[in-house]
């Protein structure tokens, strides 16, 4: 019987040392995070597979990891444009108001061409296909864009999400963490963590107008993800699949807030360290 339970957790080990990981990203300073974790995975000897669109900002070949492209119905330039504007609106200055109106303009652009992205995958039959017979472990993605998570529920793999935040709160909904608005400052509002009442008053206030940004933003996911499943899918069943949320957040840097039990900080996780100069 020892000989025989030796043997099984030997076997064991054996395939944990290398998985085969099926990776879904988004691009932008997203992938440029994300690349790094998977050149390491790749070293410790898992097999990544990387699925993405023909047009991309960062998301090119390696030979790290086998990549997989699709067809999708935008130019290079368009896609260029429209990463450039989001970098604008980032520094963008103003009142609530002015920015509030520029970022759901800028929202309701880039989620029209995102979500594209995400049905040429789905309805890509051959590179689902492919994906199916391949035998996944699991799903490595960033639920910034629900179209890993969508396909993970697809295919019936666990997912791990990589991610800093999710806009409006979702992964605070999706994991039912603790997120009181007297304690956690909300975008856009310039507070800390240290807030009087009247601060707390304006932290809530300026939390309502995100329910719409985010409802309008995602909304379409759970549509496209009900229709493909053939089933009622809402953004909340997609985002609460995930095993394991990898939070690229400090301390040191970020503000205190709650974590779950299956949240893990990797801050740092996804920085090349590379030695400095004199």
């Amino acid at each position: 019987q020892v000989t025989a339970t030796l043997v099984l957790l030997l076997s064991m080990l054996s395939l944990a040392a290398g998985g085969k990981l099926l990776v879904v990203p988004v691009d932008g300073s997203h992938w440029l995070s994300m690349r790094e974790v998977l050149d390491s995975l790749k070293q410790k000897g898992h097999e990544i597979v990387v699925v993405a669109p023909e047009v991309t900002l960062h998301i090119k070949p390696t030979k790290n990891f086998v990549m997989k492209m699709y067809p999708v119905p935008f130019t290079q330039e368009e896609l260029d444009h429209t990463f450039w504007r989001t970098g604008q609106n980032a520094f963008a200055e103003g009142s609530f108001l002015e920015r509030f109106f520029k970022t759901y303009e800028l929202m309701k652009n880039t989620s029209a061409l995102f979500l594209s992205t995400c049905s040429h995958l789905l309805y890509n039959s051959e590179l689902v296909t492919y994906l199916k017979e391949s035998k996944f472990d699991a799903v490595f993605t960033d639920p910034f864009l629900l179209c890993g998570p969508i396909l993970a529920e697809h295919l019936s793999l666990p997912s791990v999400f990589f991610l800093q935040r999710l806009p409006c709160g979702l992964d605070f909904q999706a994991t039912q963490c603790p997120n009181p608005p007297s304690y956690i400052p909300r975008m856009f509002t310039d507070l800390t963590d240290h807030m009087n009442f009247l601060q707390r008053v304006k932290n809530l206030i300026y939390d309502i107008p995100n329910y719409f940004l985010c409802d309008f933003a995602l909304q379409p996911y759970a549509k496209l993800a009900s229709e493909f499943l053939q089933r009622d899918v809402t953004v909340m069943d997609l985002l609460r699949q995930a095993s394991i949320w990898l939070l690229r957040l400090d301390f040191v840097l970020q503000h205190p807030r709650p974590l779950m039990p299956n949240m893990v900080l990797v801050s740092g996780v996804n920085c090349a360290h590379r030695k400095l100069t004199q």
